[in-house]
């Protein structure tokens, strides 16, 4: 009997809603895909994206290009006829000043620059924003805006102190002395990020690890760093692009003969010795931006979780 009372109970609930199924959904409709607004919006987008991506495509056509097909004018137009001779002599025996051999000397250049750069800036950065996210000590607070304050201080304000500094030290004009310069320069804005992102972390994880008796370095590699690919890979992005883009640093601080690919560049483009040629410096200029474009793509979805996730705490 109790059976068959409940299913009663069951039938009259159904009927008592038939007439709100009926009625069908409620709440806001979806947006239609062709709505005006939508129209408005992704036209905006693609006439913006249009407008960033035209000098590319000048670039790499002018580049595929010879020199009498660039002469008649047309810097829109397709190649006719596909040459990569520009991107050969680019990249290995364009001429700036006594020096012909290209691009070549000044990529491996940055590579050595950039590679020990961005691992020791890095390294020591997460460090100290772990260490400021999670082992308080006297002064942490006072030696974090001393940080944030060296992110912000102008770069040609140190140029003429690191410049003694690295001649007295007997390493002006080496790779080391620019590593070291890249290395220092990176780490306020790093260590910013390193703490912000693991003051995000939960804090029960540190706590707890502390009650088992784990010390400062077995957290930090056991715990700490499985955690935090994201923010490591914000790092190694903004580091890789910012150093190897760099020109002032590299003018300055080292001699020609380890001048990196930014500062060969230049000196290919504005070479004044024979005739101007613009497909080889489309090309040049566009084997120097691979590296940074190549990073992007590769790792440009953990840079937004990464930027993202440090984001809402500190």
């Amino acid at each position: 009997m109790a059976d068959i009372s409940s299913l009663n109970t069951t039938a009259v609930a159904i009927d008592a809603a038939k007439p709100q199924l009926a009625a069908g959904p409620r709440g806001k409709r979806p947006a239609r895909a062709f709505s005006g607004t939508n129209i408005m919006v992704y036209g905006t987008l693609l006439v913006f994206a249009c407008y960033y991506l035209l000098p590319l495509y000048v670039m790499v056509v002018t580049s595929l290009k010879g020199m009498p097909e660039i002469r008649l004018g047309n810097i829109f137009s397709p190649p006719v006829e596909i040459t990569f001779e520009p991107w050969v002599k680019a990249w290995s025996s364009a001429c700036t000043g006594l020096n012909c051999d290209g691009l070549s000397r000044g990529f491996w250049n940055s590579v050595r620059i950039t590679v020990p750069s961005t691992i020791a800036s890095i390294a020591l950065a997460s460090i100290n924003g772990y260490a400021l996210a999670n082992w308080r000590f006297k002064g942490s607070e006072t030696f974090f805006i001393v940080l944030i304050i060296g992110a912000f201080i102008p770069y040609q304000v140190m140029i003429y102190p690191l410049v003694i500094i690295l001649r007295e030290l007997g390493i002006y004009g080496s790779l080391t002395g620019l590593i070291i310069v890249h290395s220092i320069f990176g780490m306020p804005i790093l260590t910013l990020l390193f703490r912000n992102y693991f003051v995000s972390l939960p804090e029960e994880l540190f706590k707890a690890a502390r009650i088992d008796g784990a010390g400062f370095w077995m957290i930090y590699f056991r715990i700490m760093l499985p955690m935090s690919l994201p923010i490591f890979v914000v790092a190694m992005i903004l580091q890789i692009t910012g150093i190897w883009n760099d020109f002032l640093f590299g003018v300055v601080f080292t001699r020609p003969e380890y001048y990196p690919i930014t500062v060969q560049l230049n000196n290919i483009v504005n070479s004044v010795q024979g005739v101007k040629e613009y497909n080889v410096n489309m090309a040049a200029t566009l084997l120097t931006g691979a590296v940074p474009l190549i990073v992007y793509f590769v790792s440009g979805r953990l840079f937004v979780r990464g930027i993202a996730a440090g984001a809402v705490k500190g």
